[in-house]
């Protein structure tokens, strides 16, 4: 008898050794008493909390960061009590007053009633994978924002205005509200080029860029690059009236720029031409119309001589 028990014993040492010596925290807690049967004292060198501060589900549920402990409680309780093995991501304060992201990994024991018995599980340092996740999340943010604006002035791309567009029409559409197109054309923009060079071209798109991004102040504006040296600015909830006035608002503050251009045909200064279209949507329009009306607006504001605005 006395060898079975020392063999049993030898055991269990064994066990509990092979616990201790993983990076992984075990714990038992009974569910009567709600009372910490056990925990590893990996604990310590993790958290800096003694394993014998272990003492209930209070200290557990205390050392959790304030916003994640009610909705951890709750869940672990809940399922606890159904019976159902579970696990949790949360921040655990450490004894220097830090957190540190534990992944908690949950049995539930039941009696041959039925009953709970215990719970028994494993915590996992996880602090390295949260701030993977968080650099991959920043990352994908980072790559998102890329991919709707432009690459050389830094406003909103086509891409971009397309999906606002739709999205103003719809509402426009909705609420029976005038929506304003304008697209803005810098003039003889290719003469700038072949004069000053490319790479003083693309300083002063990324200069007109700058100036016309400020022309409207709304929160619901757009402005955006549609290409090459065109610009394109919506205006939701705005008559033809008012998109006029942004228009000339635009055409002046280049004006104070007074960025010179030996080769216009014009003036000594570079100027833009711009084309403004105005609509209420209607279930027999299309937002493309919006466009096109604008376009063929820009057009004639270049027929017309340029440095000017046309609008319909």
């Amino acid at each position: 008898m006395t060898d079975l028990i020392n063999d049993i014993q030898t055991e269990s040492d064994v066990y509990k050794t092979l616990l201790e010596s993983t990076k992984a925290i075990p714990w038992k807690i009974d569910w009567s008493t709600l009372q910490f049967a056990y925990i590893g004292p990996q604990i310590e060198a993790l958290l800096g909390w003694a394993p014998s501060s272990w003492q209930t589900v209070e200290d557990w549920a205390n050392r959790m960061h304030p916003e994640d402990r009610q909705w951890v409680v709750d869940y672990c309780v809940s399922q606890s009590q159904s019976g159902i093995d579970h696990e949790a991501d949360y921040r655990a304060l450490t004894k220097d007053g830090e957190y540190i992201w534990i992944r908690d990994v949950v049995h539930v024991v039941r009696k041959d009633n039925g009953e709970v018995d215990a719970l028994i599980g494993f915590m996992f340092d996880i602090s390295e994978r949260k701030k993977t996740e968080q650099k991959l999340i920043t990352l994908q943010k980072e790559l998102e924002e890329l991919s709707f604006k432009d690459g050389l002035t830094g406003v909103a791309n086509r891409r971009m205005f397309n999906m606002v567009l739709e999205t103003e029409w719809l509402k426009a559409r909705q609420n029976k509200q005038p929506l304003s197109l304008i697209i803005i054309d810098i003039d003889f923009f290719k003469e700038y080029n072949d004069c000053y060079g490319h790479l003083q071209g693309d300083d002063c798109l990324k200069q007109v860029a700058e100036v016309l991004n400020g022309a409207a102040t709304r929160t619901r504006d757009f402005f955006g690059r549609f290409g090459g040296e065109e610009f394109v600015m919506l205006l939701p909830e705005t008559d033809e009236k008012a998109g006029l006035a942004v228009a000339e608002r635009c055409r002046q503050l280049i004006f104070k720029q007074q960025i010179p251009h030996e080769r216009s045909k014009i003036s000594q200064l570079l100027t833009i031409s711009l084309g403004v279209s105005t609509m209420i949507p209607s279930q027999n329009n299309q937002f493309k119309e919006l466009i096109d009306r604008a376009d063929k607006q820009l057009y004639q504001a270049k027929q017309q001589g340029r440095n000017c605005i046309q609008s319909a």
